[in-house]
Protein backbone atom coordinates (compact mmCIF):
# COMPACT_ATOMS: atom_id res chain seq x y z
CA UNK A 1 0.00 0.00 0.00
CA UNK A 2 1.08 3.55 -1.10
CA UNK A 3 1.09 6.68 1.54
CA UNK A 4 0.28 9.93 -1.51
CA UNK A 5 3.94 10.80 -1.30
CA UNK A 6 5.32 7.43 -2.01
CA UNK A 7 2.97 6.66 -4.92
CA UNK A 8 4.43 6.57 -8.49
CA UNK A 9 2.16 9.23 -9.99
CA UNK A 10 3.09 11.33 -7.57
CA UNK A 11 6.81 11.18 -7.80
CA UNK A 12 6.45 11.13 -11.02
CA UNK A 13 4.63 14.08 -11.12
CA UNK A 14 7.18 16.14 -9.19
CA UNK A 15 10.37 14.38 -10.95
CA UNK A 16 9.23 15.82 -14.30
CA UNK A 17 11.70 17.82 -16.09
CA UNK A 18 11.65 20.08 -19.47
CA UNK A 19 9.04 19.22 -21.79
CA UNK A 20 7.23 16.83 -19.87
CA UNK A 21 7.09 19.32 -17.24
CA UNK A 22 5.65 21.74 -18.94
CA UNK A 23 2.97 20.02 -21.30
CA UNK A 24 1.84 17.90 -18.10
CA UNK A 25 1.74 21.18 -16.49
CA UNK A 26 -0.24 23.42 -18.63
CA UNK A 27 -2.52 20.56 -20.16
CA UNK A 28 -5.32 21.79 -17.35
CA UNK A 29 -5.85 25.17 -19.29
CA UNK A 30 -6.77 22.79 -21.87
CA UNK A 31 -8.70 20.09 -20.12
CA UNK A 32 -10.33 22.13 -17.97
CA UNK A 33 -12.68 24.81 -20.64
CA UNK A 34 -13.10 21.66 -22.92
CA UNK A 35 -14.61 19.52 -20.37
CA UNK A 36 -16.98 22.46 -19.49
CA UNK A 37 -18.62 23.38 -22.63
CA UNK A 38 -18.58 20.19 -24.49
CA UNK A 39 -21.77 18.13 -22.64
CA UNK A 40 -23.44 21.55 -23.54
CA UNK A 41 -22.23 21.62 -27.63
CA UNK A 42 -24.67 19.19 -29.30
CA UNK A 43 -27.89 20.75 -27.15
CA UNK A 44 -25.88 24.70 -27.40
CA UNK A 45 -26.19 23.23 -31.38
CA UNK A 46 -30.03 22.02 -31.16
CA UNK A 47 -31.28 25.71 -29.19
CA UNK A 48 -29.56 27.37 -32.48
CA UNK A 49 -31.64 25.14 -34.80
CA UNK A 50 -29.30 22.79 -35.93
CA UNK A 51 -30.81 19.07 -36.16
CA UNK A 52 -30.00 16.07 -35.05
CA UNK A 53 -29.06 14.90 -38.61
CA UNK A 54 -26.98 17.95 -39.20
CA UNK A 55 -25.22 17.98 -36.34
CA UNK A 56 -23.92 13.98 -37.11
CA UNK A 57 -23.22 15.60 -40.80
CA UNK A 58 -20.88 18.22 -38.73
CA UNK A 59 -19.18 15.41 -36.72
CA UNK A 60 -19.02 13.66 -40.33
CA UNK A 61 -17.39 16.48 -41.85
CA UNK A 62 -14.58 17.40 -39.11
CA UNK A 63 -13.57 13.80 -39.11
CA UNK A 64 -13.38 13.48 -43.39
CA UNK A 65 -11.08 16.57 -42.92
CA UNK A 66 -9.21 15.69 -40.18
CA UNK A 67 -6.92 13.01 -42.41
CA UNK A 68 -5.57 15.78 -44.62
CA UNK A 69 -4.08 17.36 -41.23
CA UNK A 70 -3.16 14.33 -39.76
CA UNK A 71 -1.35 12.98 -43.03
CA UNK A 72 0.28 16.92 -43.14
CA UNK A 73 1.66 16.44 -39.11
CA UNK A 74 4.36 14.37 -39.89
CA UNK A 75 5.82 16.31 -42.44
CA UNK A 76 4.83 20.04 -40.34
CA UNK A 77 6.43 18.43 -37.74
CA UNK A 78 9.53 17.82 -39.00
CA UNK A 79 10.21 20.29 -40.55
CA UNK A 80 9.35 23.50 -38.15
CA UNK A 81 9.95 21.80 -35.35
CA UNK A 82 7.69 20.32 -32.18
CA UNK A 83 6.96 23.07 -30.60
CA UNK A 84 6.07 26.27 -33.22
CA UNK A 85 4.08 23.73 -34.78
CA UNK A 86 2.25 22.96 -31.35
CA UNK A 87 1.96 26.69 -30.87
CA UNK A 88 0.23 28.02 -34.27
CA UNK A 89 -1.82 24.98 -34.76
CA UNK A 90 -3.36 25.04 -31.02
CA UNK A 91 -4.41 28.37 -31.83
CA UNK A 92 -5.83 27.43 -35.05
CA UNK A 93 -7.44 24.41 -34.09
CA UNK A 94 -8.42 25.32 -30.62
CA UNK A 95 -8.45 29.26 -30.13
CA UNK A 96 -10.61 30.26 -33.50
CA UNK A 97 -13.49 27.41 -33.10
CA UNK A 98 -14.41 28.56 -29.83
CA UNK A 99 -14.33 32.22 -31.00
CA UNK A 100 -16.55 31.13 -33.71
CA UNK A 101 -18.54 28.57 -31.71
CA UNK A 102 -19.48 32.01 -29.10
CA UNK A 103 -20.76 34.04 -31.68
CA UNK A 104 -22.55 31.20 -33.82
CA UNK A 105 -26.02 32.30 -34.83
CA UNK A 106 -27.04 29.11 -37.28
CA UNK A 107 -25.42 25.99 -38.92
CA UNK A 108 -22.98 27.78 -40.90
CA UNK A 109 -21.22 28.78 -38.20
CA UNK A 110 -20.19 24.88 -36.73
CA UNK A 111 -19.19 24.55 -40.33
CA UNK A 112 -16.47 26.70 -40.55
CA UNK A 113 -16.07 26.03 -36.70
CA UNK A 114 -15.55 22.20 -37.54
CA UNK A 115 -13.06 23.38 -40.44
CA UNK A 116 -10.65 24.68 -38.38
CA UNK A 117 -10.76 22.28 -35.74
CA UNK A 118 -10.27 19.49 -38.03
CA UNK A 119 -6.47 21.03 -37.51
CA UNK A 120 -6.50 19.50 -34.08
CA UNK A 121 -4.74 16.44 -35.84
CA UNK A 122 -1.90 18.42 -36.43
CA UNK A 123 -1.42 19.67 -32.60
CA UNK A 124 -2.00 15.92 -31.80
CA UNK A 125 0.98 14.99 -32.88
CA UNK A 126 3.36 17.58 -32.55
CA UNK A 127 2.32 17.92 -28.91
CA UNK A 128 2.50 14.35 -28.37
CA UNK A 129 5.94 14.12 -29.48
CA UNK A 130 6.99 17.21 -27.52
CA UNK A 131 5.52 15.47 -24.96
CA UNK A 132 7.29 12.40 -24.82
CA UNK A 133 9.99 12.50 -26.91
CA UNK A 134 12.78 13.85 -24.28
CA UNK A 135 10.96 12.17 -21.60
CA UNK A 136 12.47 9.19 -18.90
CA UNK A 137 11.47 6.27 -20.72
CA UNK A 138 9.97 4.62 -17.51
CA UNK A 139 8.10 7.83 -16.87
CA UNK A 140 5.55 7.77 -20.03
CA UNK A 141 2.69 5.84 -18.83
CA UNK A 142 2.34 7.54 -15.84
CA UNK A 143 2.62 11.04 -17.63
CA UNK A 144 -0.29 9.82 -20.21
CA UNK A 145 -1.98 8.80 -16.76
CA UNK A 146 -1.39 12.75 -15.48
CA UNK A 147 -2.22 14.05 -18.86
CA UNK A 148 -5.87 12.19 -18.60
CA UNK A 149 -6.37 13.41 -15.01
CA UNK A 150 -5.76 17.15 -15.99
CA UNK A 151 -8.36 16.41 -18.17
CA UNK A 152 -10.85 14.84 -15.29
CA UNK A 153 -9.37 18.56 -13.03
CA UNK A 154 -12.60 19.79 -14.74
CA UNK A 155 -15.22 17.79 -13.11
CA UNK A 156 -14.52 19.84 -9.72
CA UNK A 157 -15.47 23.04 -12.23
CA UNK A 158 -17.84 21.51 -14.13
CA UNK A 159 -20.86 22.54 -11.25
CA UNK A 160 -20.15 25.91 -12.41
CA UNK A 161 -21.37 25.62 -15.38
CA UNK A 162 -24.73 23.67 -14.49
CA UNK A 163 -24.72 26.72 -11.87
CA UNK A 164 -24.49 29.44 -14.97
CA UNK A 165 -27.24 27.62 -17.36
CA UNK A 166 -29.65 27.50 -14.52
CA UNK A 167 -29.24 31.70 -14.09
CA UNK A 168 -29.25 32.90 -17.47
CA UNK A 169 -30.09 30.26 -19.87
CA UNK A 170 -28.37 27.69 -22.16
CA UNK A 171 -27.38 29.87 -25.05
CA UNK A 172 -25.87 32.57 -23.19
CA UNK A 173 -23.95 30.61 -20.56
CA UNK A 174 -22.21 28.80 -23.45
CA UNK A 175 -21.16 31.20 -25.15
CA UNK A 176 -19.62 32.65 -21.99
CA UNK A 177 -18.03 29.01 -21.75
CA UNK A 178 -16.95 29.21 -25.20
CA UNK A 179 -15.33 32.35 -24.29
CA UNK A 180 -13.54 31.44 -21.45
CA UNK A 181 -12.04 28.38 -23.36
CA UNK A 182 -10.91 30.70 -25.82
CA UNK A 183 -9.40 32.78 -23.57
CA UNK A 184 -7.26 29.90 -21.56
CA UNK A 185 -6.33 28.01 -24.28
CA UNK A 186 -4.26 30.69 -26.13
CA UNK A 187 -3.12 31.44 -23.11
CA UNK A 188 -1.94 28.16 -22.63
CA UNK A 189 -0.39 27.65 -26.02
CA UNK A 190 1.50 30.28 -25.59
CA UNK A 191 2.90 29.34 -21.93
CA UNK A 192 3.74 25.86 -23.49
CA UNK A 193 5.55 27.38 -26.46
CA UNK A 194 7.31 29.84 -23.47
CA UNK A 195 8.67 27.36 -21.23
CA UNK A 196 9.45 24.31 -23.70
CA UNK A 197 12.32 23.29 -25.90
CA UNK A 198 12.69 21.52 -28.91
CA UNK A 199 13.08 18.29 -28.73
CA UNK A 200 16.21 16.21 -29.68
CA UNK A 201 14.73 14.30 -32.27
CA UNK A 202 13.29 17.47 -33.43
CA UNK A 203 16.35 19.37 -33.73
CA UNK A 204 17.31 16.30 -35.99
CA UNK A 205 14.35 16.08 -38.17
CA UNK A 206 14.21 19.70 -38.58
CA UNK A 207 17.80 19.30 -40.32
CA UNK A 208 17.43 16.21 -41.90
CA UNK A 209 14.33 18.50 -43.86
CA UNK A 210 15.45 21.94 -44.14
CA UNK A 211 16.12 21.63 -47.49
CA UNK A 212 13.32 19.46 -48.84
CA UNK A 213 9.20 21.02 -49.86
CA UNK A 214 7.09 20.21 -47.40
CA UNK A 215 5.25 17.73 -50.21
CA UNK A 216 8.72 15.64 -50.75
CA UNK A 217 8.43 14.81 -47.46
CA UNK A 218 4.66 13.40 -47.98
CA UNK A 219 6.24 10.85 -50.69
CA UNK A 220 7.39 8.85 -47.20
CA UNK A 221 4.43 7.96 -45.64
CA UNK A 222 4.18 5.01 -48.37
CA UNK A 223 6.94 3.64 -46.60
CA UNK A 224 5.55 3.86 -43.48
CA UNK A 225 2.27 2.78 -44.36
CA UNK A 226 3.87 -0.36 -45.90
CA UNK A 227 5.28 -0.66 -42.58
CA UNK A 228 2.31 -0.62 -40.87
CA UNK A 229 0.80 -3.42 -43.33
CA UNK A 230 2.86 -5.36 -42.28
CA UNK A 231 2.74 -5.19 -38.70
CA UNK A 232 -0.30 -7.68 -37.49
CA UNK A 233 0.21 -6.52 -33.54
CA UNK A 234 -0.33 -2.48 -34.86
CA UNK A 235 -3.17 -3.83 -37.49
CA UNK A 236 -5.29 -5.11 -34.39
CA UNK A 237 -4.30 -2.17 -32.13
CA UNK A 238 -5.71 0.40 -34.99
CA UNK A 239 -8.58 -1.75 -34.77
CA UNK A 240 -9.57 -1.18 -31.38
CA UNK A 241 -8.52 2.44 -31.96
CA UNK A 242 -11.36 2.70 -34.51
CA UNK A 243 -13.86 1.26 -32.32
CA UNK A 244 -13.25 3.95 -29.41
CA UNK A 245 -12.87 6.32 -31.59
CA UNK A 246 -16.34 5.43 -33.32
CA UNK A 247 -17.65 5.20 -30.00
CA UNK A 248 -16.06 8.55 -27.86
CA UNK A 249 -17.58 10.30 -31.09
CA UNK A 250 -21.35 8.95 -30.44
CA UNK A 251 -20.84 9.74 -26.74
CA UNK A 252 -19.33 13.45 -27.23
CA UNK A 253 -22.26 14.00 -29.72
CA UNK A 254 -25.16 12.37 -28.89
CA UNK A 255 -24.85 11.23 -25.28
CA UNK A 256 -26.22 14.72 -23.78
CA UNK A 257 -29.24 14.93 -26.86
CA UNK A 258 -30.09 11.48 -25.14
CA UNK A 259 -30.02 12.98 -21.78
CA UNK A 260 -31.83 15.74 -22.27
CA UNK A 261 -34.33 15.01 -25.20
CA UNK A 262 -34.65 11.11 -24.52
CA UNK A 263 -34.48 10.84 -20.70
CA UNK A 264 -35.80 14.35 -19.72
CA UNK A 265 -32.59 15.25 -17.41
CA UNK A 266 -32.93 18.99 -17.26
CA UNK A 267 -30.00 20.66 -19.09
CA UNK A 268 -28.50 22.53 -16.07
CA UNK A 269 -28.38 19.00 -14.17
CA UNK A 270 -25.80 17.95 -17.17
CA UNK A 271 -23.06 18.69 -14.81
CA UNK A 272 -23.64 16.23 -12.18
CA UNK A 273 -22.53 13.37 -14.24
CA UNK A 274 -19.06 14.79 -15.70
CA UNK A 275 -18.44 15.46 -12.14
CA UNK A 276 -19.39 11.73 -10.54
CA UNK A 277 -17.16 10.31 -13.94
CA UNK A 278 -14.11 12.09 -13.52
CA UNK A 279 -14.37 11.98 -9.87
CA UNK A 280 -14.38 8.00 -10.09
CA UNK A 281 -12.56 8.06 -13.07
CA UNK A 282 -9.24 10.02 -10.15
CA UNK A 283 -9.94 7.72 -7.76
CA UNK A 284 -9.55 4.77 -10.29
CA UNK A 285 -6.25 6.10 -11.87
CA UNK A 286 -4.67 5.88 -8.67
CA UNK A 287 -5.56 2.22 -7.23
CA UNK A 288 -5.69 0.84 -10.91
CA UNK A 289 -2.46 2.49 -12.90
CA UNK A 290 -0.19 0.84 -10.73
CA UNK A 291 -1.65 -2.31 -10.73
CA UNK A 292 -1.45 -2.62 -14.22
CA UNK A 293 0.83 -4.91 -16.54
CA UNK A 294 0.84 -4.37 -20.51
CA UNK A 295 1.99 -7.69 -20.71
CA UNK A 296 -1.42 -9.26 -19.24
CA UNK A 297 -3.35 -6.57 -21.09
CA UNK A 298 -6.07 -9.20 -22.28
CA UNK A 299 -8.39 -9.83 -19.40
CA UNK A 300 -8.65 -6.17 -18.33
CA UNK A 301 -8.94 -4.83 -21.74
CA UNK A 302 -12.27 -7.53 -22.26
CA UNK A 303 -13.21 -6.19 -18.86
CA UNK A 304 -13.38 -3.09 -19.70
CA UNK A 305 -15.63 -3.58 -23.10
CA UNK A 306 -18.12 -5.25 -20.88
CA UNK A 307 -18.30 -2.86 -18.82
CA UNK A 308 -18.94 -0.27 -21.68
CA UNK A 309 -21.47 -2.76 -23.02
CA UNK A 310 -23.45 -2.55 -19.83
CA UNK A 311 -23.60 0.78 -19.11
CA UNK A 312 -24.73 1.28 -22.94
CA UNK A 313 -27.32 -1.47 -22.38
CA UNK A 314 -28.72 0.82 -19.02
CA UNK A 315 -28.28 3.52 -21.00
CA UNK A 316 -30.81 2.29 -24.12
CA UNK A 317 -33.50 0.65 -21.46
CA UNK A 318 -33.79 2.52 -18.85
CA UNK A 319 -37.13 4.65 -18.04
CA UNK A 320 -36.91 8.38 -18.62
CA UNK A 321 -36.37 10.62 -15.81
CA UNK A 322 -34.31 7.73 -13.97
CA UNK A 323 -31.47 9.62 -12.68
CA UNK A 324 -30.13 6.80 -10.28
CA UNK A 325 -30.24 4.33 -13.22
CA UNK A 326 -28.32 6.85 -15.92
CA UNK A 327 -25.61 7.64 -12.90
CA UNK A 328 -24.98 4.35 -12.58
CA UNK A 329 -24.51 4.07 -16.01
CA UNK A 330 -21.85 6.52 -16.34
CA UNK A 331 -19.80 5.27 -13.29
CA UNK A 332 -19.76 1.91 -15.09
CA UNK A 333 -18.46 4.10 -17.84
CA UNK A 334 -15.51 5.88 -15.98
CA UNK A 335 -14.58 2.38 -14.26
CA UNK A 336 -13.88 0.80 -17.75
CA UNK A 337 -12.20 3.81 -19.17
CA UNK A 338 -9.81 4.03 -15.97
CA UNK A 339 -9.06 0.32 -16.75
CA UNK A 340 -8.90 0.50 -20.25
CA UNK A 341 -7.61 4.16 -21.51
CA UNK A 342 -3.45 3.74 -20.46
CA UNK A 343 -3.37 -0.05 -21.65
CA UNK A 344 -4.67 1.31 -24.86
CA UNK A 345 -1.88 3.98 -25.06
CA UNK A 346 0.50 1.11 -23.88
CA UNK A 347 -0.07 -0.86 -26.45
CA UNK A 348 -0.25 1.87 -29.23
CA UNK A 349 3.28 2.96 -27.72
CA UNK A 350 4.64 -0.75 -28.31
CA UNK A 351 3.83 -0.73 -32.00
CA UNK A 352 5.25 2.68 -32.88
CA UNK A 353 8.88 3.04 -34.21
CA UNK A 354 10.60 5.58 -31.74
CA UNK A 355 12.82 6.90 -34.80
CA UNK A 356 9.18 7.59 -37.00
CA UNK A 357 6.94 8.31 -34.16
CA UNK A 358 5.91 11.46 -36.65
CA UNK A 359 5.04 9.78 -39.24
CA UNK A 360 3.68 6.46 -38.12
CA UNK A 361 1.10 8.86 -35.77
CA UNK A 362 0.31 11.11 -38.54
CA UNK A 363 -0.43 7.45 -40.67
CA UNK A 364 -2.24 6.42 -37.65
CA UNK A 365 -4.16 9.36 -36.96
CA UNK A 366 -5.47 9.15 -40.51
CA UNK A 367 -6.85 5.82 -40.77
CA UNK A 368 -8.44 6.08 -37.39
CA UNK A 369 -10.02 9.07 -39.35
CA UNK A 370 -11.20 7.54 -42.42
CA UNK A 371 -12.57 4.50 -41.01
CA UNK A 372 -14.52 6.89 -38.37
CA UNK A 373 -16.00 9.76 -40.44
CA UNK A 374 -18.70 8.06 -41.68
CA UNK A 375 -20.34 7.24 -38.03
CA UNK A 376 -21.14 10.59 -37.37
CA UNK A 377 -23.43 10.88 -40.50
CA UNK A 378 -24.36 7.28 -39.66
CA UNK A 379 -25.05 8.05 -35.60
CA UNK A 380 -26.82 11.11 -36.88
CA UNK A 381 -29.60 9.56 -39.10
CA UNK A 382 -29.58 7.00 -36.59
CA UNK A 383 -30.94 9.65 -34.23
CA UNK A 384 -33.51 11.20 -36.30
CA UNK A 385 -34.81 7.64 -36.23
CA UNK A 386 -34.84 7.34 -32.31
CA UNK A 387 -32.17 8.70 -30.28
CA UNK A 388 -30.98 5.62 -27.95
CA UNK A 389 -30.19 4.11 -31.57
CA UNK A 390 -26.35 5.55 -32.05
CA UNK A 391 -25.92 3.70 -29.07
CA UNK A 392 -27.06 0.31 -30.15
CA UNK A 393 -24.48 0.95 -32.48
CA UNK A 394 -21.90 1.23 -29.30
CA UNK A 395 -22.72 -1.98 -27.96
CA UNK A 396 -22.32 -3.69 -31.24
CA UNK A 397 -18.86 -2.10 -31.21
CA UNK A 398 -18.20 -3.19 -28.14
CA UNK A 399 -18.69 -6.46 -29.53
CA UNK A 400 -16.37 -6.50 -32.08
CA UNK A 401 -13.72 -4.47 -30.12
CA UNK A 402 -13.34 -7.77 -27.29
CA UNK A 403 -12.90 -9.71 -29.97
CA UNK A 404 -9.72 -7.15 -31.50
CA UNK A 405 -8.59 -7.59 -27.75
CA UNK A 406 -8.17 -11.05 -27.89
CA UNK A 407 -6.41 -10.92 -31.42
CA UNK A 408 -4.13 -8.61 -29.68
CA UNK A 409 -3.09 -11.21 -27.20
CA UNK A 410 -2.62 -13.37 -29.83
CA UNK A 411 -0.41 -11.74 -31.56
CA UNK A 412 1.25 -9.78 -28.58
CA UNK A 413 4.51 -11.20 -29.83
CA UNK A 414 4.65 -9.94 -32.97
CA UNK A 415 5.81 -6.41 -34.44
CA UNK A 416 6.36 -4.79 -30.79
CA UNK A 417 9.52 -4.00 -30.32
CA UNK A 418 11.78 -5.00 -27.39
CA UNK A 419 12.68 -1.71 -26.37
CA UNK A 420 9.51 -0.39 -26.10
CA UNK A 421 8.08 -3.19 -24.49
CA UNK A 422 10.45 -3.02 -21.87
CA UNK A 423 9.89 0.83 -21.59
CA UNK A 424 5.86 -0.02 -21.14
CA UNK A 425 6.37 -2.49 -19.54
CA UNK A 426 8.27 -1.10 -16.67
CA UNK A 427 5.78 2.56 -16.77
CA UNK A 428 2.85 0.35 -16.09
CA UNK A 429 3.88 -2.13 -13.54
CA UNK A 430 6.09 0.09 -11.51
Amino acid sequence: MYTIRQHPLVITLFSLKGNPRASVLTEPMWGIPFNLYIPYASIYMLALGVSDAQIGMIASLGLLIQPIFALLSGALTDKFGRRLTTLVSDILSWSIPCLIWAVAQDIRYFVVAAVFNAMWRISMNSWTCLLVEDADSDQLVHIWTWIHIAGLMAAFFAPLAGLLIAAIDLVPAVRILYLFAFIMMTVKAWILYRYSTETKQGYIRMEETQDKPLLSLLGGLKEVLVQILKTPRTLVVLGIMVVMGVVMMINNTFWSILATEKLGILAEHLAIFPFAKSGLMLILYFLLVPRLNVRRFRNPMILGFIGFLAANLILVTMPSGNYFLLLISVLIEAASLAMFGPLLDALTIISIDNAERARINSILFAVVILLTSPFGWIAGQLSEINRVLPFVLNICLFIIGSGLVWLAWRWRDRGATTANLEIVSASVSE
